[in-house]
């Protein structure tokens, strides 16, 4: 085989490979960002947290949140719900840099499923 061709078709492997390994990163990412309080399953988005502040700094003790899954649920404790978010939120963050730093310093599809 032609080395330029030999050449291009692991290029194209390990582009592909690297697309799914950070596919896999992003999967894993979306389900440590779920909190499951009450019954309910709440994603800590930027959005839920910001509303949930929003809540906190207007002096809320409880409040019926809608959940993932368009349940209501009622949150005793509106001020720990946002600290417990926040904590899955940057828990989740973290784990998803330090993953997709590793991915940086991969240069082989050897090394990308290794």
């Amino acid at each position: 085989m032609d080395e330029r061709l030999e050449k291009a078709l692991e290029v194209a492997n390990y582009m592909t490979t690297l697309s799914n390994q950070k596919k896999v990163l992003a999967e894993k990412y979306h389900s440590d960002l779920i909190y499951c309080v009450n019954g309910g399953q709440f994603t800590a988005s930027n959005e839920r947290i910001a509303f949930c502040n929003a809540l906190v700094q207007h002096n809320q003790v409880e409040a019926v949140l809608i959940d993932d899954n368009q349940t209501p649920v009622l949150i005793n404790d509106i001020k720990e719900f946002t600290e417990n978010l926040i904590d899955t939120y940057a828990q989740a963050s973290n784990k998803l840099y330090a993953e997709h730093a590793k991915l940086k310093l991969k240069r082989t599809v050897e090394d990308l499923i290794s």
